[in-house]
């Protein structure tokens, strides 16, 4: 008999792997009280929450940052991106960080731990760290200027309204880079219009952008000159790049015309996701993945998957 190539591959295995099986729902309890006799196999929403959650968790080399951006306050950009963070730290194998650069006494934290978890910590923010940046030589003592909600670490801004808008592109890139050594994927909260101090820095630094929006006329026309300014002004890679979330915040009156928008803003972007309307967060409160709709966390889910699916040199 000759002897085997000295090359040769291992046969990859004589048993073909079963079909997968339903995790839940009816075609789980099915398979589970037939002793997994009767298998239908997951739902076709099964397959598509799967591949979504494969999305998220894929594996990253180097160190990723996506922006949150808007040209008008109150339509849901800070709680979108802490929607996106707790829901890159429940999936992906490592946490990630959120950065507070509003300079008009950003929410980020508030909205992540809830008013009164916020309250007392209030002297760990963006301006301790950058006062004793040449002193944090270590994840553990960045950490210690950080806050947690769960696996979501999170650099709180500046409160104090002297101080709020003195944030520069030099300071950003400086907090940007040691955040980044040590947290593979940073977001960043921006403050309303791309014109303030810290922009430039933080649009030089963004790997992908995320525009929230609003259902009305004018929100949709802001996102679309935000795209277009960003095209114009040397960041034609971001506005290509660019997730548009059109949040449905305050429960839309049924004159708008919720395709008429979206219709303008998807050729302007790589993806366009909608966060439906959700009363736990009418309020401005803490946002918590388990009080939300289960249409909300999968908006969420969808527009994590795009932002990691966007991260490519």
């Amino acid at each position: 008999m000759p002897a085997a190539p000295e090359h040769a591959e291992e046969p990859a295995g004589f048993v073909r792997p079963g079909p997968a099986h339903p995790p839940k729902g009816l075609r789980g309890l099915l398979y589970r009280i037939t002793g997994g006799a009767v298998n239908l196999g997951p739902s076709e929403r099964e397959r598509r929450e799967e591949l979504l959650e494969r999305q998220i968790a894929r594996r990253l080399e180097g160190s990723w940052n996506t922006a949150f951006l808007s040209l008008k306050g109150g339509i849901g950009k800070t709680s979108t991106t802490v929607g996106v963070g707790l829901t890159l730290a429940e999936l992906r194998p490592e946490p990630p960080c959120a950065i507070d650069a509003n300079p008009d006494a950003g929410d980020l934290v508030e909205r992540a731990l809830g008013e009164g978890a916020y309250e007392s910590e209030r002297s760990r923010s963006i301006t301790s760290l950058l006062r004793d940046f040449d002193s944090v030589t270590s994840r553990a003592r960045l950490v210690s200027y950080l806050h947690q909600a769960g696996s979501l670490h999170l650099l709180a801004g500046e409160q104090d309204p002297e101080l709020s808008d003195s944030l520069t592109a030099e300071d950003y890139r400086r907090v940007h880079a040691l955040v980044a050594r040590h947290f593979g994927v940073t977001l960043t909260d921006c403050g309303t219009g791309v014109s303030r101090p810290a922009m430039r820095g933080i649009l030089q630094e963004a790997d992908n952008i995320v525009v929230v929006a609003g259902y009305a006329v004018s929100g949709a026309k802001r996102a679309r000159d935000t795209l277009r300014w960003l095209s114009a002004h040397g960041y034609d890679r971001l506005a290509k790049g660019a997730i548009v979330v059109v949040t449905d915040k305050d429960d839309v009156s049924a004159r708008v015309d919720k395709g008429a928008i979206e219709s303008t803003l998807s050729g302007l972007c790589r993806a366009l996701i909608t966060v439906p309307h959700d009363r736990s967060m009418a309020d401005g409160d803490l946002v918590s993945l388990p009080a939300l709709r289960p249409e909300t966390r999968q908006a969420y889910r969808e527009i994590a998957a795009a932002i990691v699916s966007g991260y490519q040199r």
